[in-house]
C-alpha cells in the first residue's frame, strides 16, 4: 500500500506538467474541472483527495474575494452619471454604476463657502498651458481625455494657481482644498502631491506635502490605506479619484474618495499657497491628469449658519454640466444637513437652486429647478418626512456674487436651505 500511495503521487503530479496543464495554467477553473474528472478515474488515495481540495477551496476562495471586491468596489465609489469627474466615461474610482447616495453614506467633508480658487477648465485650449495656472518646473498642458478638458502632465511636474499677489500668504485659517485626478491601471508609484506652499514665489512651511496614491495618502510619518484596498503600489482600479482636505488651524483632514484616510490632530506651520505635483508616467499615454480645482475659506458650523441667517447656502453640492444629476462629493453637505435636520425636528427648509448666467435664461431656471428637486428627493430617501421639504429654482435671478470671474460664478452656484 505505501509503495502504491508513493506510485500514484508520482503519477498525479507528473500530470500537472504536461503540455495540456502547462496551456490551461492562466484558467485556474479549467484546472480544476479537468482535474476533478480525472480524479474520480485514477483512485488517488484520500490523503492526495484531502490536499488537492484545498488546492480547489483555495482557488475557489480567491474568485470569491474578487467577486466581493468587485462588489465592494460597486459600493464604495460613484456611478459613473455622478462619479467625481462630472459623468466621465470612467465614472469613479471602480468606473461602476450605483447610488451616490448609499455609496457616499458616511462621507463628512463639507467644502468651504467662500471660494479663493476654482477652475473647472471651460473654454482652455488642448494643447495650450493652462491660463490660470503657473508652472514651477516640468511640462503641462490642456488636453481632452473622456470628452472633458483636463490638465495633463507630461511628465514629472509641478503647477501652483495663477493669482494675483503670490507672493503672500492667500490661505485662511481655516480652508478646504478638492481636485480629481486620475489613476492608471497597472501604474507603478503613480501619485499627485499637495505643498502648503507655492513654490515658484513662495518659502518653505516646514509643513509636510499630502501624497496622494490609487490605494494610500500619507502626511510626513502619517500614512492611511483605502478600505480592502491592495496593498500593491501597482494601480489595481483604474478611473478617477476625489481628494477633498480640510485644514483647521492646526488640524489636518484627507479624504481619497468617499473615505478619511488621515486625520492629523496637531501640525506646526502656517499654509501659505497651494502646489500640485503630477508624477511621471512609466507606460506611454499613462501620464497624470487633473480637474475641477477648487480651495476654500470655511469656519462656521452649518447649525451656526442656519441660526444666524436663517439659511445655508453651500456651494458645495455639485451636478453634472448642465444636469440635475448629483455628484457623489456632494454627499458631504447633504449628511451633515439631514442630520441636523434628525436632530432638529422642528427645522423645515424650501430647498432652493441657483446658476451663473452661462447659458439660456430659461435652461437656467429649469436646471435649478431639476437640481433643487433632485436635492429634495434625495433627502426624502435619507429618511426626512416629505412635509419638511419643498424646492424651488431661481436660475440666474439672485447672484451673490460678479459672474465676471470663476471664482464669481462658483459662488453664484449654490444650493439654499431656507427655514419655512
Amino acid at each position: 500500500m505505501k509503495y502504491s500511495v508513493i506510485f500514484t503521487v508520482i503519477i498525479a503530479l507528473l500530470f500537472c506538467f504536461t503540455p495540456e496543464a502547462q496551456s490551461q495554467i492562466k484558467n485556474p477553473l479549467k484546472i480544476v474541472k479537468k482535474e476533478g474528472e480525472n480524479r474520480t478515474n485514477r483512485g488517488i488515495d484520500k490523503t492526495i483527495d484531502k490536499g488537492y481540495d484545498k488546492i480547489e477551496e483555495g482557488i475557489g476562495n480567491l474568485f470569491k474575494k474578487k467577486d466581493k471586491k468587485d462588489k465592494d468596489a460597486d459600493a464604495a465609489n460613484a456611478s459613473e452619471a455622478a462619479g467625481p469627474g462630472s459623468g466621465d466615461e470612467k465614472g469613479s474610482s471602480a468606473g461602476k454604476k450605483s447610488d451616490p447616495v448609499l455609496n457616499w453614506a458616511k462621507y463628512d467633508f463639507v467644502p468651504g463657502d467662500k471660494i479663493i480658487f476654482e477652475d473647472n477648465l471651460e473654454g482652455e485650449m488642448n494643447g495650450e498651458f493652462p491660463s490660470r495656472w503657473d508652472l514651477h518646473n516640468g511640462n503641462v498642458e490642456i488636453a481632452e481625455f473622456g470628452g472633458e478638458n483636463v490638465i495633463l502632465f507630461r511628465v514629472a511636474s509641478e503647477i501652483v494657481p495663477f493669482i494675483k499677489n503670490p507672493t503672500q500668504d492667500y490661505l485662511p485659517d481655516i480652508f478646504t482644498l478638492e481636485f480629481d485626478c486620475y489613476f492608471f491601471e497597472d501604474q507603478n508609484y503613480q501619485n499627485y502631491t499637495i505643498f502648503f506652499n507655492d513654490r515658484k514665489n513662495q518659502k518653505g512651511t516646514g509643513i509636510d506635502d499630502v501624497k496622494t496614491y490609487w490605494n494610500q495618502m500619507s502626511q510626513g510619518s502619517f500614512q492611511g490605506w483605502y478600505p480592502d484596498a491592495s496593498k500593491s503600489s501597482f494601480c489595481k482600479t483604474e478611473g478617477w479619484y476625489h481628494v477633498s482636505l480640510l485644514f483647521n488651524k492646526r488640524s489636518l483632514k484627507v479624504y481619497l474618495n468617499d473615505t478619511r484616510l488621515l486625520n492629523v490632530p496637531n501640525i506646526s506651520g502656517n499654509p501659505q499657497g497651494i502646489t500640485i505635483f503630477g508624477s511621471y508616467s512609466s507606460k506611454e499615454g499613462t501620464n497624470s491628469m487633473i480637474k475641477n480645482i477648487r480651495f476654500a475659506e470655511a469656519g462656521q458650523k452649518l447649525y451656526e449658519k442656519f441660526l444666524q441667517d436663517g439659511k445655508i447656502i453651500s456651494n458645495g453640492i455639485r451636478f453634472d454640466v448642465n444636469k440635475a444629476t448629483l455628484r457623489p462629493e456632494s454627499m458631504g453637505i447633504i449628511n451633515e444637513i439631514t442630520t441636523l435636520m434628525k436632530d432638529h425636528p422642528e427645522i423645515s427648509f424650501s430647498v432652493e437652486g441657483h446658476t451663473d448666467s452661462d447659458g439660456d435664461d430659461a435652461l437656467n431656471q429649469t436646471l435649478s429647478e431639476q437640481r433643487a428637486a433632485t436635492v429634495v428627493s434625495t433627502m426624502k430617501k435619507m429618511g426626512i418626512d416629505a412635509n419638511r421639504l419643498t424646492s424651488k429654482g431661481w436660475g440666474e435671478n439672485k447672484p451673490l456674487d460678479t459672474n465676471a470671474t470663476p471664482e464669481g460664478k462658483a459662488n453664484n452656484r449654490r444650493v439654499e436651505f431656507v427655514k419655512k
